[in-house]
């Protein structure tokens, strides 16, 4: 079908490469070699890189340089339909995110599937957040002054991470930043079934994705817990989450999926903040020069800085 583009992000759509995780070994290295290059020719002045790394997860962390004093923390969990991604991911984001947020900002390097099926991952991205708090004065970190964030997947197990912080007593976390969530294995929404064709990602990648993430036959079924597709929560069983900003893409599968869970967020009293940009699709955020591109992303750092300074 045609679709109604942003008309920079539509002059942008050949250079956008395409994904297919069909074959995985073959999308995995394909986006090495694009992220390899990204990262080599990233701009890391004032931000010193580094890693830290826990019993259980390998972490990179962004801090400004020559800051002093505790620093709040974004924590910010890369996407890649669960199969896909390293820190690189978000190299570029997480260098503006610390320029600007004058924030510690934090990527795990997370178990994928299907070789590590939930919950694997998501346990990797709980006790990298854990260590972080437990160790914060060593680190130089504000632990009340924490914010999980991700896109994509990312965003799915972000607001997974609180769902256990919560259920587990664990670290009290400010703000969560959602971007593009998957939070639904159903793929029953309208924008998933309309959607079958449009860039980087479509229905086929949001299926093969659950299947690697769950199992094969496992999505859609019964059974599948909240704390893998976050959507199946009833209102009640979000309450005490942290307040929350969702922004979605007009023409994405995962659109409506997105939308619902802000709502549902809503109905259970959490704080949530709706944003949907128009003419935009999943991963859109890779054309930087476009005006809506460029909005959606100061937005998400106003949101941060707004929620982090309080």
């Amino acid at each position: 079908m045609s679709y109604s583009f942003d008309p920079e992000l539509a002059a942008a759509l050949a250079m956008v490469p395409e994904v297919d995780v069909s074959d995985l070994a073959a999308a995995r290295a394909a986006q090495a070699r694009e992220l390899a290059e990204q990262v080599a020719e990233a701009d890391e002045e004032g931000v010193d890189v580094g890693e830290l790394w826990s019993p259980e997860v390998t972490m990179r962390t962004y801090r400004p340089t020559g800051a002093a004093g505790p620093l709040p923390v974004v924590y910010r969990i890369h996407g890649g339909g669960f199969m896909l991604g390293s820190p690189d991911v978000d190299h570029e984001e997480n260098l503006r995110l610390c320029r600007e947020l004058g924030a510690l900002v934090v990527s795990p390097d997370y178990r994928l599937a299907p070789e590590h099926r939930f919950p694997a991952g998501l346990e990797d991205c709980y006790a990298g957040l854990c260590h972080l708090v437990k160790n914060a004065t060593e680190l130089g970190l504000r632990p009340e002054r924490v914010a999980v964030a991700g896109d994509s997947a990312g965003a799915c197990l972000a607001t997974a991470v609180a769902l256990l912080a919560r259920d587990r007593g664990g670290p009290v976390i400010r703000f969560q930043l959602l971007e593009s969530p998957a939070v639904d294995d159903r793929l029953e929404t309208p924008s998933a079934r309309r959607f079958v064709d449009t860039p980087i990602w479509n229905r086929r990648n949001a299926r093969l994705s659950w299947e690697a993430y769950l199992g094969p036959g496992v999505p859609g079924t019964r059974g599948v817990p909240v704390l893998a597709a976050p959507a199946r929560a009833a209102a009640g069983g979000l309450a005490g989450l942290p307040p929350a900003y969702v922004s979605v893409m007009e023409f994405d599968p995962l659109r409506d999926e997105g939308i619902d869970y802000a709502r549902t967020l809503l109905a259970a009293g959490v704080p949530t903040e709706l944003h949907l940009f128009p003419g935009t699709f999943h991963g859109a955020s890779m054309v930087r020069h476009a005006g809506v591109v460029r909005r959606a992303s100061a937005e998400a750092v106003d949101a941060l800085r707004r929620r982090l300074s309080r």
